[in-house]
């Protein structure tokens, strides 16, 4: 049975309408006007113990609106919620002690306590068993690089000891759910590389299931094996990570080094990204040429004296598809993680 299900999920909210000027002012003060904006839209999935799942998309498509109705922040406006058997915002108590979540810079720490203290707090907030507590601490000391940074205060930890901290408060108490939202945001790339380790030591360790949704889609290549991507609200992709690459990264870079370039290079079934005197960027399809078609058509205006290649990664799909490249993703995908 899936530890998380969620069925036709929507959640809608009344904005007013303003009118410009002083005169719309007064309008909206004394009767002001209502329309209905609808976050998330008939969203389904299920998601079974011990994944990690991406949950991704641009600013404002619903993303942490749907985290908020899995942890009991909001009420769906209609649709169901199941958390590890549970109803979420009827039950939030309960609901409270099998997740953990961090949403950002927001901090659950006690900003004038030592952060050991703060542990301590959760212990005895969570009901933590002493052997569980001290064992779990030790461990994410070691993994996070704690040692130091425990008997100072919050307010003196710079963002990313502070983050690092966030994350082990996070996990202290075995939550069966995790739900990370921008955990990595501002952070420099050894403390993104510390907190991406420790989250899939601790998911192969204990079977967590994290729910991961971010702007830095490096975390989503490193910890991910699923993704779920929205749309204004509604879901467009659900399945493997690896077979959305598959299916929408069928393009590759190809950086030449060159010389003697003796005219503008046109190529027929590849794109130039950046041309200069020594260097040749182009973006091709296998589906549609090869590398070596490639070479023998640039050989003609120029001499070539080294490639590179690398596949396309997730950013880049991700920045295709929103830009309206890859139009058959919504019609082609169903919202399960079956689709593919």
């Amino acid at each position: 049975m899936a530890i998380i299900e969620v069925k036709n999920l929507v959640k809608t909210y009344k904005i007013i309408e303003k009118e410009e000027g002083l005169i719309g002012y007064f309008k909206n003060l004394v009767k002001p006007k209502y329309k209905e904006f609808t976050a998330v839209n008939n969203v389904n999935f299920s998601i079974e113990k011990g994944e990690l799942v991406g949950y991704i998309g641009e600013n404002g498509a619903g993303k942490s609106t749907t985290i908020k109705m899995l942890t009991g922040l909001l009420t769906p406006t209609s649709g169901n919620v199941i958390v590890n058997g549970i109803i979420p915002n009827q039950k939030r108590i309960e609901n409270n002690k099998n997740i953990g979540a961090v949403f950002g810079q927001k901090t659950q720490l006690w900003w004038d306590l030592p952060v050991i203290e703060s542990f301590r707090l959760i212990k005895k907030m969570y009901k933590i068993p002493e052997n569980e507590y001290r064992k779990n601490l030790k461990k994410f000391t070691e993994l996070l690089d704690l040692e130091e940074l425990l008997e100072k205060q919050v307010k003196n930890l710079s963002l990313g000891q502070k983050m690092r901290c966030e994350i082990a408060a996070t996990f202290l108490h075995d939550p069966k759910i995790v739900y990370l939202d921008e955990p990595t945001i501002g952070l420099d790339v050894f403390v993104k590389e510390k907190i991406r380790k420790f989250i899939k030591d601790i998911n192969r360790e204990k079977k967590t299931t994290v729910i991961l949704t971010t702007h830095d889609l490096k975390d989503i290549e490193d910890v991910c094996d699923r993704i779920i991507l929205l749309d204004k609200g509604q879901i467009i992709y659900d399945g493997e990570k690896q077979k959305f690459k598959d299916t929408y990264g069928r393009y590759v870079i190809a950086e030449l080094i060159v010389n003697n370039i003796k005219d503008n290079i046109i190529l027929n079934n590849a794109e130039i990204l950046e041309q200069n005197d020594n260097k040749l960027k182009i973006k091709f399809s296998h589906d549609e040429t090869t590398i070596v078609k490639i070479m023998d058509e640039i050989s003609k205006f120029c001499n070539i004296e080294d490639i590179h290649m690398k596949e396309a990664e997730l950013e880049d799909i991700l920045k295709e598809i929103y830009k309206g490249v890859h139009t058959n993703v919504k019609n082609n995908d169903a919202t399960s993680k079956n689709a593919i």
